[in-house]
């Protein structure tokens, strides 16, 4: 419904016919979400979550997240998500008086409870869904400032989410990069979701692990994946992906170079 631009509101419908799909992303906003049909898993913040047809999800910013797709048996996997971009939230908070009382302390992924409220409102989505066109981005920014309003009535204690404009805080960058090395992000990425400058990340990282973040990220996902082969007798096409690589050659070469044989010899052996 709106193009691809992750600073503006967008409510956007995702269709996938028969084919299950897979892949890893970052959320740069909050996401309310609803699966018209098939089923979905979700890993981020070191849990896994199971969703279905009926569901209705809400995902903070600033996530990491890995997903598998399910469409049902001969249908599709359907979904209509809601992205909360910051300039709306900004402008409803200075309009009607919306703070944080203290800071949040819950889940950063939820299955909402069922109620009319929410089915209503994606019932009011389904003129635009098929729309090959664009919708005025007027129109996108009351239907995102309506979601709003409604989690706010349904889970009072998401304004202390929705509302906090203040960006990552420094955190554990030992904790954080064992929990999260696997995913395929750049470095800046990593800087800002731990709170720190270039310059800074770099520095405590090689103050913490002694090596710089390529060398750690490479390594960390190569031992993996040469235990996953090796041990669990995995298929290399099904390891290089889940490790955190995303060219099959390229993780091939570096495997070949740190273990002195091919990933798809390794396999073989007995």
């Amino acid at each position: 419904m709106q193009k691809e631009d992750k600073s503006q509101p967008r409510i956007l419908y995702s269709c996938y016919a028969h084919v299950s799909r897979e892949g890893e992303q970052f959320i740069p906003e909050h996401i309310f979400s609803y699966i018209l049909s098939g089923s979905q898993v979700v890993h981020t913040s070191g849990k896994t979550y199971h969703f279905k047809a009926g569901d209705f999800r809400f995902f903070r910013k600033n996530q990491l997240s890995r997903f598998i797709k399910q469409p049902p048996p001969d249908g599709e996997f359907i979904t209509v998500s809601v992205s909360i971009d910051q300039g709306t939230l900004r402008s409803m908070s200075a309009e009607h008086d919306l703070y944080i009382n203290s800071p949040y302390t819950g889940e950063n992924t939820l299955l909402l409870p069922p109620n009319n409220l929410f089915k209503n409102y994606i019932d009011s989505l389904t003129p635009y869904l098929h729309d090959t066109g664009n919708i005025s981005k007027a129109l996108t920014v009351l239907k995102v400032k309506e979601a709003v309003m409604i989690l706010l009535e349904t889970k009072p204690d998401l304004k202390n989410v929705l509302f906090d404009f203040t960006e990552p805080g420094k955190i554990d960058l030992e904790a954080y990069m064992n929990k999260h090395y696997k995913f395929n992000v750049d470095l800046n990425r990593f800087a800002y979701l731990t709170g720190r400058s270039m310059a800074t990340f770099k520095r405590d990282f090689e103050r913490i692990f002694h090596t710089t973040p390529n060398r750690w990220l490479q390594q960390k996902r190569l031992s993996d994946a040469y235990y996953l082969i090796k041990e669990k007798r995995l298929n290399v096409s099904d390891v290089y992906l889940d490790v955190g690589f995303k060219d099959l050659s390229h993780f091939s070469y570096a495997f070949k170079k740190t273990f002195g044989i091919a990933p798809s010899r390794l396999n073989l052996e007995v």
